[in-house]
């Protein structure tokens, strides 16, 4: 089973990539509660040079919530963290497969909630590219 989930927009330019990611996740019930745009911290804070790369800490509430009464650790692999970045042929974007959380914990009971958060996933990636 891979680990992520991904898709690439080609010839899009990142601003308008990850305005279109955000749409389709708020479309698949997810909100972005953090930006990272490492590109500018570590100009900033390292003077490296990276190319666009954008970190978006979604969450859908009702999915978290589940997740959450079934094990409380969850609260480590909280937000869902969708990736961006800059790759030659247009944008890559990438999120973990929510059966990670199924694996890390060990309790098969989060197998039903992973398997909706991972369909919601694939089909906000499945948007951007069809």
């Amino acid at each position: 089973m891979a680990n992520d989930i991904t898709a690439t927009l080609t010839g899009v330019p990142f601003a308008e990539a990850a305005d279109r990611v955000r749409a389709a996740l708020a479309e698949q019930g997810f909100g972005v509660l953090t930006e990272i745009d490492l590109t500018a911290t570590l100009r900033a804070k390292l003077g490296v040079e990276l190319e666009d790369y954008l970190v978006l800490g979604t969450c859908n509430p009702s999915i978290a919530h589940r997740a959450l009464e079934a094990d409380r650790r969850i609260g480590l692999l909280l937000p869902c963290n969708v990736v961006l970045r800059a790759v030659p042929d247009g944008v890559l974007v990438e999120a973990v497969d929510p059966q990670l959380m199924v694996r890390f914990t060990g309790r098969p009971e989060l197998a039903e909630v992973a398997d909706e958060a991972a369909a919601r996933l694939r089909a906000t990636l499945a948007s951007l590219t069809g």
